[in-house]
Protein backbone atom coordinates (compact mmCIF):
# COMPACT_ATOMS: atom_id res chain seq x y z
CA UNK A 1 0.00 0.00 0.00
CA UNK A 2 1.04 3.54 -0.63
CA UNK A 3 1.13 5.32 2.56
CA UNK A 4 1.35 8.60 1.28
CA UNK A 5 -1.21 7.61 -1.32
CA UNK A 6 -4.05 6.80 1.04
CA UNK A 7 -6.07 10.31 1.65
CA UNK A 8 -6.90 8.73 5.31
CA UNK A 9 -3.19 8.89 6.32
CA UNK A 10 -1.96 12.01 4.08
CA UNK A 11 -5.00 13.56 5.87
CA UNK A 12 -4.33 12.23 9.66
CA UNK A 13 -0.54 13.29 9.11
CA UNK A 14 -1.91 17.04 7.89
CA UNK A 15 -4.25 17.11 10.90
CA UNK A 16 -1.42 16.67 13.14
CA UNK A 17 0.97 18.76 11.56
CA UNK A 18 -1.43 21.98 11.75
CA UNK A 19 -2.61 21.58 15.19
CA UNK A 20 1.07 21.30 16.53
CA UNK A 21 1.76 24.42 13.76
CA UNK A 22 -0.68 26.50 15.56
CA UNK A 23 0.07 25.06 19.36
CA UNK A 24 3.91 26.04 18.73
CA UNK A 25 4.20 28.69 15.74
CA UNK A 26 7.08 27.64 14.43
CA UNK A 27 8.93 29.58 11.14
CA UNK A 28 5.55 30.38 8.86
CA UNK A 29 7.60 28.84 6.04
CA UNK A 30 6.32 24.86 7.80
CA UNK A 31 2.85 26.08 6.94
CA UNK A 32 3.29 26.03 3.49
CA UNK A 33 5.36 22.82 3.30
CA UNK A 34 2.52 21.30 5.05
CA UNK A 35 0.24 22.68 2.70
CA UNK A 36 1.74 22.08 -0.60
CA UNK A 37 3.31 18.97 0.30
CA UNK A 38 0.38 17.54 1.77
CA UNK A 39 1.07 14.07 3.83
CA UNK A 40 4.41 13.79 2.72
CA UNK A 41 5.19 17.75 3.58
CA UNK A 42 3.12 16.78 6.76
CA UNK A 43 5.50 14.12 7.34
CA UNK A 44 8.40 15.70 7.21
CA UNK A 45 7.11 18.14 9.64
CA UNK A 46 6.45 16.21 11.73
CA UNK A 47 9.76 14.93 11.57
CA UNK A 48 11.65 17.90 12.21
CA UNK A 49 9.50 19.28 14.81
CA UNK A 50 6.65 17.28 16.36
CA UNK A 51 9.03 14.31 16.94
CA UNK A 52 11.46 16.66 19.08
CA UNK A 53 8.87 17.64 21.06
CA UNK A 54 8.32 14.50 22.18
CA UNK A 55 10.41 15.06 24.89
CA UNK A 56 7.36 17.15 26.46
CA UNK A 57 5.68 13.97 27.91
CA UNK A 58 8.66 13.68 30.15
CA UNK A 59 7.49 17.21 31.62
CA UNK A 60 3.66 15.66 31.25
CA UNK A 61 4.53 12.65 33.87
CA UNK A 62 6.31 15.36 35.98
CA UNK A 63 3.25 17.40 36.24
CA UNK A 64 1.27 14.00 37.72
CA UNK A 65 3.59 13.49 40.50
CA UNK A 66 4.00 17.13 40.98
CA UNK A 67 0.09 17.23 41.78
CA UNK A 68 0.26 14.19 44.04
CA UNK A 69 2.95 16.32 46.12
CA UNK A 70 1.24 19.18 45.98
CA UNK A 71 -1.62 17.17 47.52
CA UNK A 72 0.76 15.35 50.24
CA UNK A 73 2.17 18.71 51.46
CA UNK A 74 -0.86 21.00 51.61
CA UNK A 75 -2.12 18.10 54.26
CA UNK A 76 1.78 18.29 55.83
CA UNK A 77 2.01 21.62 56.44
CA UNK A 78 -1.19 21.33 58.49
CA UNK A 79 0.56 19.49 61.37
CA UNK A 80 4.34 20.80 60.10
CA UNK A 81 4.24 24.39 59.43
CA UNK A 82 7.63 24.38 58.48
CA UNK A 83 9.23 27.09 56.32
CA UNK A 84 10.96 24.02 54.22
CA UNK A 85 7.39 22.66 53.98
CA UNK A 86 5.88 25.90 52.80
CA UNK A 87 8.73 26.89 50.61
CA UNK A 88 8.58 23.28 48.89
CA UNK A 89 4.87 23.87 48.05
CA UNK A 90 5.07 27.82 47.15
CA UNK A 91 7.87 26.45 44.32
CA UNK A 92 5.21 23.73 43.22
CA UNK A 93 2.65 25.92 42.84
CA UNK A 94 5.11 28.64 41.06
CA UNK A 95 5.78 25.55 38.25
CA UNK A 96 2.34 25.14 38.01
CA UNK A 97 1.64 28.47 37.39
CA UNK A 98 -0.90 29.08 40.50
CA UNK A 99 0.64 31.97 41.26
CA UNK A 100 -2.00 33.63 44.31
CA UNK A 101 -1.11 30.46 46.06
CA UNK A 102 2.52 30.16 45.74
CA UNK A 103 2.97 33.78 46.78
CA UNK A 104 1.13 32.87 49.79
CA UNK A 105 3.11 29.97 50.75
CA UNK A 106 6.28 31.86 50.04
CA UNK A 107 5.10 34.59 52.60
CA UNK A 108 4.72 31.57 55.21
CA UNK A 109 8.01 30.79 54.19
CA UNK A 110 10.09 34.09 54.40
CA UNK A 111 11.06 35.18 58.06
CA UNK A 112 13.67 37.25 58.93
CA UNK A 113 15.93 34.60 59.24
CA UNK A 114 16.00 33.86 55.60
CA UNK A 115 19.14 34.77 53.95
CA UNK A 116 19.16 33.17 50.56
CA UNK A 117 17.53 35.05 47.59
CA UNK A 118 15.61 32.13 46.50
CA UNK A 119 12.24 32.59 47.85
CA UNK A 120 12.89 36.30 47.31
CA UNK A 121 13.16 35.98 43.72
CA UNK A 122 10.70 33.58 42.85
CA UNK A 123 8.23 35.48 45.15
CA UNK A 124 8.86 38.54 42.85
CA UNK A 125 8.19 36.16 39.88
CA UNK A 126 5.00 35.46 41.50
CA UNK A 127 4.25 39.58 42.78
CA UNK A 128 4.89 40.34 38.64
CA UNK A 129 3.06 37.84 37.22
CA UNK A 130 -0.21 39.04 39.52
CA UNK A 131 0.54 42.64 38.64
CA UNK A 132 1.95 43.87 41.90
CA UNK A 133 5.47 45.83 41.17
CA UNK A 134 5.57 47.49 44.45
CA UNK A 135 6.26 43.95 46.21
CA UNK A 136 7.87 42.66 43.24
CA UNK A 137 10.18 45.94 43.19
CA UNK A 138 10.76 45.08 47.54
CA UNK A 139 11.56 41.78 46.71
CA UNK A 140 14.06 42.08 43.27
CA UNK A 141 15.71 45.14 44.85
CA UNK A 142 16.67 42.61 47.76
CA UNK A 143 17.55 39.73 45.27
CA UNK A 144 20.06 42.44 43.75
CA UNK A 145 21.59 43.39 46.18
CA UNK A 146 22.70 39.78 47.61
CA UNK A 147 23.97 38.78 43.95
CA UNK A 148 23.87 41.47 41.06
CA UNK A 149 24.29 38.26 38.56
CA UNK A 150 21.68 36.07 40.38
CA UNK A 151 20.07 33.41 37.94
CA UNK A 152 22.41 34.17 35.21
CA UNK A 153 21.18 38.36 35.27
CA UNK A 154 18.01 37.87 35.18
CA UNK A 155 16.96 39.08 38.36
CA UNK A 156 18.71 42.53 37.89
CA UNK A 157 16.71 42.56 34.30
CA UNK A 158 13.60 41.95 35.56
CA UNK A 159 14.13 44.29 38.46
CA UNK A 160 14.47 47.48 35.53
CA UNK A 161 11.20 45.93 34.09
CA UNK A 162 9.55 45.81 37.60
CA UNK A 163 10.97 49.78 38.14
CA UNK A 164 9.92 50.57 34.68
CA UNK A 165 6.32 49.09 35.49
CA UNK A 166 6.12 51.17 38.95
CA UNK A 167 6.53 54.11 37.09
CA UNK A 168 10.49 54.32 38.27
CA UNK A 169 11.63 55.76 35.28
CA UNK A 170 15.62 57.08 35.65
CA UNK A 171 16.13 53.69 37.97
CA UNK A 172 14.95 51.30 35.05
CA UNK A 173 16.66 53.03 32.36
CA UNK A 174 20.08 53.25 33.89
CA UNK A 175 19.74 49.89 35.22
CA UNK A 176 18.60 48.58 31.43
CA UNK A 177 21.55 50.08 30.25
CA UNK A 178 23.96 48.69 32.10
CA UNK A 179 22.19 44.90 32.54
CA UNK A 180 22.24 44.68 28.63
CA UNK A 181 25.96 45.39 28.33
CA UNK A 182 26.78 41.61 29.56
CA UNK A 183 23.32 40.17 29.32
CA UNK A 184 22.28 38.60 26.30
CA UNK A 185 18.83 37.03 27.66
CA UNK A 186 16.07 37.49 24.95
CA UNK A 187 13.74 38.44 27.97
CA UNK A 188 16.09 41.07 29.25
CA UNK A 189 16.42 42.35 25.68
CA UNK A 190 12.57 42.76 24.57
CA UNK A 191 11.99 44.41 27.95
CA UNK A 192 14.38 47.17 27.05
CA UNK A 193 12.87 47.81 23.41
CA UNK A 194 9.67 47.28 24.79
CA UNK A 195 10.65 50.45 27.37
CA UNK A 196 12.12 52.37 25.02
CA UNK A 197 9.28 52.49 22.72
CA UNK A 198 7.52 53.63 25.61
CA UNK A 199 9.87 56.27 26.16
CA UNK A 200 9.40 57.62 22.40
CA UNK A 201 12.74 56.18 21.52
CA UNK A 202 11.82 54.52 18.30
CA UNK A 203 15.24 53.73 16.69
CA UNK A 204 17.04 52.28 19.84
CA UNK A 205 13.78 50.32 20.26
CA UNK A 206 13.82 48.82 16.85
CA UNK A 207 17.44 48.06 17.47
CA UNK A 208 17.00 46.10 20.40
CA UNK A 209 14.03 43.83 18.93
CA UNK A 210 16.17 43.36 16.06
CA UNK A 211 19.00 42.39 18.02
CA UNK A 212 16.18 39.27 19.65
CA UNK A 213 15.70 38.77 16.11
CA UNK A 214 19.08 38.16 15.04
CA UNK A 215 20.06 35.40 17.44
CA UNK A 216 17.76 33.08 14.88
CA UNK A 217 20.79 32.59 12.31
CA UNK A 218 23.21 31.19 14.59
CA UNK A 219 21.22 29.79 17.23
CA UNK A 220 20.88 25.98 17.54
CA UNK A 221 17.17 24.29 17.08
CA UNK A 222 16.85 23.45 20.22
CA UNK A 223 17.36 27.22 21.37
CA UNK A 224 15.33 28.59 18.86
CA UNK A 225 12.30 26.26 20.18
CA UNK A 226 12.93 27.96 23.38
CA UNK A 227 13.47 31.45 22.64
CA UNK A 228 10.49 31.02 20.15
CA UNK A 229 8.09 33.11 22.12
CA UNK A 230 10.27 36.15 22.50
CA UNK A 231 11.47 35.96 18.68
CA UNK A 232 7.32 36.50 18.34
CA UNK A 233 7.11 39.35 20.24
CA UNK A 234 9.78 40.88 19.36
CA UNK A 235 8.25 40.23 15.35
CA UNK A 236 5.81 41.82 16.82
CA UNK A 237 6.63 44.47 18.40
CA UNK A 238 8.67 45.43 15.14
CA UNK A 239 5.82 45.35 13.14
CA UNK A 240 4.05 48.54 15.36
CA UNK A 241 7.14 50.76 15.07
CA UNK A 242 7.72 53.22 13.17
CA UNK A 243 10.37 52.52 10.17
Amino acid sequence: MNLFGNYSFGFIFVAIAVVHFIRRRPDNYWLWIIIMGGGVGALIYIAAEVLPDLGLLRQSFQIFSHRKRIRQLEMIVLDNPSAGNYEELADLYLEQKKFGKAKECYDRAISSRTDSPDPFYRRGLCEMELNDFPSAVADLERVVRMDGNYDYQRAAGLLAYAWARNNQDEQAASLFEHITLTSTLSETQFNYAQFLAAKGKMPEARQWAQRVLSKKATMPRYLKRRERPWFRRASALLKRLPA
